[in-house]
């Protein structure tokens, strides 16, 4: 029985294994119930953070657009 880490299973999620590997994986995960559970849980993971938007805080983009408006005044 193969040791697959959770580097492997990363691996194995963004389709960067080998051929061979592969087939090892897939040949594990058809009997191995933990090692399925583990997968599960690294690809709802892996989708959720695809899933994240990033947005900065109102009052960060505020405080750019007043330092903005001062350095505005003074270079005119």
């Amino acid at each position: 029985m193969p040791n697959f880490t959770p580097e492997d299973l990363l691996l194995y999620l963004y389709k960067e294994t080998s051929t061979e590997q592969l087939t090892e994986m897939e040949e594990e995960l058809k009997n191995n119930w933990p090692l399925r559970e583990k997968l599960a849980v690294m690809k709802t993971a892996m989708e959720r953070l695809n899933n994240i938007t990033v947005a900065p805080r109102t009052e960060v983009v505020l405080n750019v657009l007043r330092y903005a408006n001062r350095s505005k005044v003074t270079t005119s």
